[in-house]
Protein backbone atom coordinates (compact mmCIF):
# COMPACT_ATOMS: atom_id res chain seq x y z
CA UNK A 1 0.00 0.00 0.00
CA UNK A 2 1.24 3.13 -1.03
CA UNK A 3 1.55 6.08 1.62
CA UNK A 4 -0.84 8.33 -0.28
CA UNK A 5 -3.50 5.40 -0.17
CA UNK A 6 -3.33 5.35 3.10
CA UNK A 7 -6.90 5.77 4.98
CA UNK A 8 -8.24 6.41 8.82
CA UNK A 9 -9.54 2.88 8.92
CA UNK A 10 -11.21 3.30 12.42
CA UNK A 11 -13.70 5.82 10.44
CA UNK A 12 -13.63 4.05 6.68
CA UNK A 13 -12.70 7.30 5.23
CA UNK A 14 -10.17 7.97 2.71
CA UNK A 15 -8.02 10.71 3.65
CA UNK A 16 -4.74 10.56 1.55
CA UNK A 17 -3.25 13.38 3.05
CA UNK A 18 -4.54 12.09 6.94
CA UNK A 19 -0.64 11.53 7.49
CA UNK A 20 0.03 14.97 7.54
CA UNK A 21 -2.40 15.59 9.90
CA UNK A 22 -1.07 12.52 12.24
CA UNK A 23 2.38 14.28 11.96
CA UNK A 24 0.92 17.68 12.99
CA UNK A 25 -1.17 16.47 15.97
CA UNK A 26 2.50 14.62 17.40
CA UNK A 27 4.25 17.87 16.08
CA UNK A 28 1.97 20.12 18.01
CA UNK A 29 2.23 17.79 21.27
CA UNK A 30 5.95 17.47 21.23
CA UNK A 31 6.27 21.21 21.23
CA UNK A 32 3.77 21.75 23.92
CA UNK A 33 5.41 20.02 26.13
CA UNK A 34 8.98 20.95 25.05
CA UNK A 35 7.20 24.94 25.46
CA UNK A 36 6.22 23.55 29.22
CA UNK A 37 9.52 22.45 29.86
CA UNK A 38 11.44 25.78 28.35
CA UNK A 39 9.28 27.54 30.60
CA UNK A 40 11.17 27.30 33.38
CA UNK A 41 14.39 29.09 32.13
CA UNK A 42 12.49 32.77 31.56
CA UNK A 43 11.00 31.96 34.82
CA UNK A 44 13.08 30.78 37.26
CA UNK A 45 14.21 33.52 39.22
CA UNK A 46 10.61 34.90 39.56
CA UNK A 47 10.09 31.40 40.96
CA UNK A 48 12.69 31.41 43.48
CA UNK A 49 11.60 34.64 44.54
CA UNK A 50 7.91 33.85 45.08
CA UNK A 51 8.87 30.52 47.13
CA UNK A 52 11.85 31.91 48.80
CA UNK A 53 14.35 29.88 47.24
CA UNK A 54 17.83 30.70 46.76
CA UNK A 55 19.34 30.98 43.22
CA UNK A 56 21.96 28.22 44.12
CA UNK A 57 19.13 25.74 44.66
CA UNK A 58 16.97 26.52 41.94
CA UNK A 59 18.51 23.57 40.02
CA UNK A 60 16.20 21.09 42.34
CA UNK A 61 13.81 22.23 40.47
CA UNK A 62 15.21 21.51 36.97
CA UNK A 63 16.45 17.72 38.33
CA UNK A 64 13.19 16.71 39.44
CA UNK A 65 11.92 17.21 35.92
CA UNK A 66 14.42 15.53 34.27
CA UNK A 67 14.20 12.55 36.21
CA UNK A 68 10.40 12.59 35.69
CA UNK A 69 11.60 13.10 31.75
CA UNK A 70 14.16 10.11 32.07
CA UNK A 71 12.23 7.88 33.97
CA UNK A 72 9.20 8.39 31.82
CA UNK A 73 10.92 7.85 28.29
CA UNK A 74 12.43 4.59 29.68
CA UNK A 75 9.21 3.12 30.32
CA UNK A 76 6.17 5.17 27.75
CA UNK A 77 7.52 3.42 24.77
CA UNK A 78 5.92 0.49 26.15
CA UNK A 79 2.75 1.97 26.37
CA UNK A 80 2.90 2.69 22.91
CA UNK A 81 3.27 -0.14 21.71
CA UNK A 82 0.86 -1.65 24.15
CA UNK A 83 -1.64 0.47 23.91
CA UNK A 84 -0.88 2.83 20.63
CA UNK A 85 0.38 6.47 19.46
CA UNK A 86 -2.85 8.27 19.91
CA UNK A 87 -3.96 6.85 23.77
CA UNK A 88 -0.06 8.14 24.67
CA UNK A 89 -0.24 10.65 23.32
CA UNK A 90 -3.40 12.37 24.72
CA UNK A 91 -2.72 10.89 28.26
CA UNK A 92 1.10 12.59 27.94
CA UNK A 93 -0.31 15.95 26.89
CA UNK A 94 -3.17 16.07 29.17
CA UNK A 95 -1.12 15.25 31.75
CA UNK A 96 1.43 17.35 31.33
CA UNK A 97 -1.15 20.11 31.21
CA UNK A 98 -2.72 19.61 34.52
CA UNK A 99 0.23 19.80 36.15
CA UNK A 100 2.00 23.06 34.30
CA UNK A 101 -1.13 24.28 35.81
CA UNK A 102 -0.81 23.27 39.05
CA UNK A 103 2.65 24.21 39.79
CA UNK A 104 1.43 27.82 39.04
CA UNK A 105 -0.30 27.77 41.98
CA UNK A 106 1.88 26.22 44.11
CA UNK A 107 3.29 27.70 47.32
CA UNK A 108 6.19 26.02 48.71
CA UNK A 109 9.03 25.02 47.42
CA UNK A 110 8.64 21.28 48.16
CA UNK A 111 5.64 21.00 46.48
CA UNK A 112 6.87 22.56 43.12
CA UNK A 113 9.53 20.54 43.10
CA UNK A 114 7.31 17.47 43.35
CA UNK A 115 5.17 18.86 40.64
CA UNK A 116 8.07 19.48 38.56
CA UNK A 117 9.00 15.85 38.94
CA UNK A 118 4.73 15.06 37.65
CA UNK A 119 5.63 17.41 34.23
CA UNK A 120 8.84 15.99 33.38
CA UNK A 121 6.61 12.37 33.99
CA UNK A 122 4.33 13.40 31.47
CA UNK A 123 5.97 15.37 29.24
CA UNK A 124 8.30 12.81 28.52
CA UNK A 125 5.59 10.28 27.24
CA UNK A 126 5.02 12.06 23.95
CA UNK A 127 8.21 11.23 22.15
CA UNK A 128 7.77 7.53 21.61
CA UNK A 129 4.26 8.01 21.15
CA UNK A 130 4.73 11.01 18.61
CA UNK A 131 7.46 8.20 16.96
CA UNK A 132 5.04 5.55 17.14
CA UNK A 133 2.16 7.57 15.38
CA UNK A 134 4.91 9.12 12.65
CA UNK A 135 6.36 5.38 12.10
CA UNK A 136 3.02 3.97 11.53
CA UNK A 137 1.72 6.11 9.06
CA UNK A 138 5.00 7.00 6.80
CA UNK A 139 7.13 4.30 5.09
CA UNK A 140 10.87 4.66 5.80
CA UNK A 141 12.31 6.33 3.13
CA UNK A 142 10.36 9.10 3.92
CA UNK A 143 10.86 9.43 7.42
CA UNK A 144 13.74 11.66 7.39
CA UNK A 145 11.74 14.73 6.04
CA UNK A 146 8.91 13.71 8.71
CA UNK A 147 11.24 13.38 11.88
CA UNK A 148 13.11 16.48 10.86
CA UNK A 149 9.62 18.34 11.41
CA UNK A 150 8.97 16.76 14.48
CA UNK A 151 11.81 17.37 16.17
CA UNK A 152 11.86 21.12 15.24
CA UNK A 153 9.37 20.93 18.11
CA UNK A 154 12.12 21.57 20.67
CA UNK A 155 13.82 24.64 19.35
CA UNK A 156 10.99 26.39 18.33
CA UNK A 157 9.48 25.10 22.06
CA UNK A 158 12.76 27.19 23.58
CA UNK A 159 11.98 30.24 20.94
CA UNK A 160 8.68 30.00 22.12
CA UNK A 161 9.16 30.28 25.56
CA UNK A 162 11.72 32.65 25.68
CA UNK A 163 9.67 35.16 23.71
CA UNK A 164 6.38 34.83 25.14
CA UNK A 165 6.85 33.90 28.98
CA UNK A 166 9.45 36.99 29.78
CA UNK A 167 5.99 39.17 28.58
CA UNK A 168 3.43 37.51 30.48
CA UNK A 169 5.67 37.60 34.13
CA UNK A 170 5.87 41.20 33.21
CA UNK A 171 2.45 41.63 32.47
CA UNK A 172 0.42 39.03 35.13
CA UNK A 173 3.24 37.23 37.20
CA UNK A 174 5.32 33.97 36.51
CA UNK A 175 2.08 31.94 37.92
CA UNK A 176 -0.01 33.12 34.61
CA UNK A 177 2.69 31.08 32.10
CA UNK A 178 1.96 28.42 34.12
CA UNK A 179 -1.73 28.70 34.11
CA UNK A 180 -1.38 30.05 30.26
CA UNK A 181 0.69 26.99 28.38
CA UNK A 182 -0.98 24.06 30.93
CA UNK A 183 -4.70 25.47 29.84
CA UNK A 184 -3.36 24.92 25.77
CA UNK A 185 -2.34 21.64 26.64
CA UNK A 186 -5.39 20.58 28.22
CA UNK A 187 -7.30 21.65 24.96
CA UNK A 188 -5.04 20.42 22.49
CA UNK A 189 -4.60 17.02 24.38
CA UNK A 190 -8.39 16.56 23.81
CA UNK A 191 -8.76 17.23 20.43
CA UNK A 192 -6.20 15.21 19.49
CA UNK A 193 -7.55 12.50 20.92
CA UNK A 194 -10.95 12.80 18.83
CA UNK A 195 -8.27 13.21 15.95
CA UNK A 196 -5.81 11.24 15.51
CA UNK A 197 -6.00 7.04 14.04
CA UNK A 198 -3.68 4.89 14.03
CA UNK A 199 -1.80 3.79 11.23
CA UNK A 200 -1.57 0.70 9.51
CA UNK A 201 1.56 -0.68 11.68
CA UNK A 202 -0.51 -0.62 14.05
CA UNK A 203 -2.96 -2.86 12.71
CA UNK A 204 -0.56 -4.93 11.60
CA UNK A 205 0.70 -5.35 15.35
CA UNK A 206 -2.85 -5.79 16.53
CA UNK A 207 -3.37 -9.02 13.80
CA UNK A 208 -0.11 -10.07 15.23
CA UNK A 209 -1.15 -10.13 18.53
CA UNK A 210 -4.24 -11.73 17.71
CA UNK A 211 -2.25 -14.72 15.48
CA UNK A 212 -0.45 -14.88 18.97
CA UNK A 213 2.54 -13.12 18.56
CA UNK A 214 3.95 -10.88 21.50
CA UNK A 215 6.52 -7.95 21.01
CA UNK A 216 9.68 -9.23 21.98
CA UNK A 217 11.02 -6.40 24.09
CA UNK A 218 13.69 -8.59 24.89
CA UNK A 219 15.55 -8.29 21.42
CA UNK A 220 16.02 -4.83 22.21
CA UNK A 221 18.90 -5.61 24.78
CA UNK A 222 20.57 -7.64 22.35
CA UNK A 223 20.16 -5.26 19.50
CA UNK A 224 23.74 -4.19 18.77
CA UNK A 225 22.85 -1.43 16.39
CA UNK A 226 20.34 -0.39 19.06
CA UNK A 227 22.85 0.22 21.96
CA UNK A 228 25.28 1.71 19.75
CA UNK A 229 22.94 4.43 18.25
CA UNK A 230 21.71 5.03 21.91
CA UNK A 231 25.56 5.91 22.99
CA UNK A 232 25.90 7.86 19.82
CA UNK A 233 23.28 9.35 20.71
CA UNK A 234 24.45 9.84 24.22
CA UNK A 235 27.44 11.95 23.24
CA UNK A 236 25.64 13.88 20.85
CA UNK A 237 23.27 15.55 23.69
CA UNK A 238 26.47 16.32 25.77
CA UNK A 239 28.25 18.24 23.10
CA UNK A 240 23.84 19.91 22.38
CA UNK A 241 22.89 19.92 25.90
CA UNK A 242 25.86 21.15 27.44
CA UNK A 243 26.21 24.00 24.61
CA UNK A 244 22.71 25.13 25.57
CA UNK A 245 23.05 25.17 29.28
CA UNK A 246 26.33 27.09 29.95
CA UNK A 247 27.07 29.24 26.58
CA UNK A 248 25.00 31.98 27.66
CA UNK A 249 27.16 32.26 30.94
CA UNK A 250 30.20 30.97 29.48
CA UNK A 251 30.34 34.02 26.98
CA UNK A 252 28.81 36.67 29.75
CA UNK A 253 32.28 35.44 32.12
CA UNK A 254 34.49 34.45 29.69
CA UNK A 255 34.42 37.14 27.04
CA UNK A 256 32.37 39.95 28.92
CA UNK A 257 29.25 39.63 26.38
CA UNK A 258 26.19 41.35 27.79
CA UNK A 259 23.45 38.93 28.40
CA UNK A 260 21.15 40.47 25.51
CA UNK A 261 24.18 39.47 22.74
CA UNK A 262 24.75 36.35 24.80
CA UNK A 263 20.49 35.68 24.21
CA UNK A 264 20.50 36.93 20.55
CA UNK A 265 23.58 33.89 19.87
CA UNK A 266 21.42 30.93 21.10
CA UNK A 267 18.26 32.49 19.65
CA UNK A 268 19.68 32.34 16.16
CA UNK A 269 21.78 29.32 17.63
CA UNK A 270 17.95 27.61 17.97
CA UNK A 271 16.39 29.57 14.82
CA UNK A 272 18.54 27.93 12.39
CA UNK A 273 17.98 24.58 14.12
CA UNK A 274 14.17 24.80 13.23
CA UNK A 275 14.58 25.47 9.55
CA UNK A 276 17.93 23.03 9.92
CA UNK A 277 16.01 19.64 10.62
CA UNK A 278 13.28 19.16 8.17
CA UNK A 279 15.75 20.51 5.29
CA UNK A 280 18.24 17.54 6.34
CA UNK A 281 16.06 14.96 6.38
CA UNK A 282 14.13 15.73 3.18
CA UNK A 283 17.68 16.07 1.42
CA UNK A 284 18.88 12.46 2.97
CA UNK A 285 15.27 11.20 1.79
CA UNK A 286 15.77 12.53 -1.16
CA UNK A 287 19.03 11.98 -2.41
CA UNK A 288 21.03 9.81 -0.28
CA UNK A 289 18.59 7.33 -0.27
CA UNK A 290 16.85 7.31 2.78
CA UNK A 291 20.49 6.88 4.44
CA UNK A 292 21.20 8.14 8.09
CA UNK A 293 24.64 6.60 9.15
CA UNK A 294 26.80 8.60 6.53
CA UNK A 295 25.46 11.83 6.88
CA UNK A 296 24.65 11.61 11.22
CA UNK A 297 28.60 11.35 11.16
CA UNK A 298 29.61 13.67 8.90
CA UNK A 299 27.13 16.17 10.71
CA UNK A 300 28.82 14.73 13.91
CA UNK A 301 32.31 15.34 12.77
CA UNK A 302 31.37 19.01 12.24
CA UNK A 303 29.72 19.59 15.32
CA UNK A 304 32.60 18.88 16.72
CA UNK A 305 34.99 20.78 14.64
CA UNK A 306 32.83 24.33 15.43
CA UNK A 307 32.26 24.13 18.94
CA UNK A 308 36.18 23.95 18.53
CA UNK A 309 36.04 26.64 16.59
CA UNK A 310 33.69 28.56 18.79
CA UNK A 311 35.64 28.16 21.44
CA UNK A 312 38.19 30.31 19.91
CA UNK A 313 36.41 33.24 19.12
CA UNK A 314 36.49 36.09 21.56
CA UNK A 315 34.00 39.14 19.60
CA UNK A 316 29.86 39.83 19.72
CA UNK A 317 29.81 39.53 16.08
CA UNK A 318 32.47 36.74 15.92
CA UNK A 319 29.30 34.29 18.20
CA UNK A 320 26.60 36.05 15.76
CA UNK A 321 28.36 34.71 12.64
CA UNK A 322 29.36 31.30 13.81
CA UNK A 323 25.72 30.90 15.35
CA UNK A 324 23.66 29.55 12.82
CA UNK A 325 26.62 27.36 11.60
CA UNK A 326 26.67 25.87 14.91
CA UNK A 327 23.36 25.49 14.86
CA UNK A 328 22.83 23.45 11.98
CA UNK A 329 25.46 21.23 13.16
CA UNK A 330 24.10 21.14 16.64
CA UNK A 331 21.05 19.78 15.46
CA UNK A 332 20.90 18.52 12.06
CA UNK A 333 22.05 14.36 13.43
CA UNK A 334 18.65 14.86 15.40
CA UNK A 335 15.98 13.89 12.97
CA UNK A 336 18.73 10.93 11.53
CA UNK A 337 19.16 9.44 14.49
CA UNK A 338 15.47 9.69 15.46
CA UNK A 339 14.17 7.62 12.16
CA UNK A 340 17.13 5.64 12.32
CA UNK A 341 16.01 3.94 15.61
CA UNK A 342 12.36 2.10 14.66
CA UNK A 343 14.75 0.81 10.85
CA UNK A 344 16.68 -1.13 13.61
CA UNK A 345 13.85 -3.08 15.06
CA UNK A 346 10.89 -4.86 14.50
CA UNK A 347 7.48 -2.95 14.49
CA UNK A 348 5.95 -3.63 17.36
CA UNK A 349 8.94 -2.52 19.71
CA UNK A 350 9.07 0.89 17.59
CA UNK A 351 7.65 2.73 20.49
CA UNK A 352 9.72 1.26 23.67
CA UNK A 353 12.93 1.28 21.07
CA UNK A 354 12.42 4.95 20.69
CA UNK A 355 11.23 5.66 24.51
CA UNK A 356 14.34 3.74 25.50
CA UNK A 357 17.25 5.39 23.13
CA UNK A 358 16.07 9.00 23.91
CA UNK A 359 15.99 8.06 27.91
CA UNK A 360 19.23 7.31 27.10
CA UNK A 361 20.01 10.03 24.77
CA UNK A 362 18.79 12.16 27.74
CA UNK A 363 21.51 11.10 30.11
CA UNK A 364 24.10 13.16 27.67
CA UNK A 365 22.16 16.15 28.16
CA UNK A 366 22.17 15.17 32.15
CA UNK A 367 25.96 14.25 32.57
CA UNK A 368 27.49 17.27 30.28
CA UNK A 369 26.60 20.43 32.20
CA UNK A 370 27.61 19.26 35.13
CA UNK A 371 32.00 18.12 33.28
CA UNK A 372 31.92 21.33 31.46
CA UNK A 373 31.21 23.51 34.72
CA UNK A 374 33.56 21.79 36.68
CA UNK A 375 36.15 22.44 33.72
CA UNK A 376 35.58 25.89 33.22
CA UNK A 377 35.44 26.30 37.21
CA UNK A 378 38.81 24.34 37.25
CA UNK A 379 40.45 26.62 34.89
CA UNK A 380 38.97 29.80 34.07
CA UNK A 381 38.58 28.72 30.16
CA UNK A 382 36.12 29.48 27.92
CA UNK A 383 38.48 27.29 25.38
CA UNK A 384 38.99 24.48 27.35
CA UNK A 385 35.01 24.15 27.80
CA UNK A 386 34.26 24.39 24.31
CA UNK A 387 36.72 21.25 23.96
CA UNK A 388 35.68 19.43 26.67
CA UNK A 389 31.77 19.73 24.97
CA UNK A 390 33.44 18.86 21.50
CA UNK A 391 34.75 14.96 22.94
CA UNK A 392 31.10 14.43 22.84
CA UNK A 393 30.44 14.62 19.37
CA UNK A 394 33.33 13.37 18.22
CA UNK A 395 33.44 10.36 19.83
CA UNK A 396 29.47 9.89 18.74
CA UNK A 397 30.90 10.03 15.58
CA UNK A 398 33.03 7.11 16.12
CA UNK A 399 30.32 5.32 17.53
CA UNK A 400 27.98 6.13 14.62
CA UNK A 401 30.99 4.12 12.61
CA UNK A 402 30.51 0.54 13.66
CA UNK A 403 26.61 0.98 13.62
CA UNK A 404 25.28 -1.67 10.35
CA UNK A 405 22.41 0.58 8.84
CA UNK A 406 20.19 -1.18 6.46
CA UNK A 407 19.02 1.04 3.76
CA UNK A 408 15.55 0.56 2.70
CA UNK A 409 14.16 0.16 -0.58
CA UNK A 410 10.66 1.28 -1.46
CA UNK A 411 8.32 0.06 1.00
CA UNK A 412 11.38 -2.23 3.03
CA UNK A 413 12.04 -2.30 6.42
CA UNK A 414 13.75 -5.04 8.70
CA UNK A 415 11.37 -7.61 8.89
CA UNK A 416 13.28 -11.04 9.99
CA UNK A 417 14.45 -12.04 13.28
CA UNK A 418 18.04 -12.25 12.80
CA UNK A 419 18.10 -8.56 11.23
CA UNK A 420 16.32 -6.67 14.20
CA UNK A 421 19.00 -8.34 16.81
Amino acid sequence: MSSTEITATTSGIRLPGYRWLVLLAAWLSFTLTSIDRSTWGPASVFVGDSLAVPIASLGAFATAYYIGYVVSNALSGFAADAFGGRIVLTISLLGAGVAMFMFGSATSPVVGIAIQAVVGFFAGADYSAGIRLITSWFRPREQGLAMGIFTTATSLGTAVANLVVPALITQSGWQTSYHVFGAISVVVAIALFFTVRPGPLLEERALNREAGKKPEFGSLARNRNLILTCLAGLCAFWGLYGFVTWSNALMIKGHSIDPETAGLVVAIFAISAILAKPAIGFVTDRFFKGARKGPTIVLLGLFGLILLLFGTLETSIAFIIAAPFLGIAAYGWSPLLVSLVPRLVRSSVTGAASGLANAVWQLGSVFAPMAVGAVFAATGSFNAAFITLAVGPFLGAIVMLFVREKVPGAASTITTKKEAE
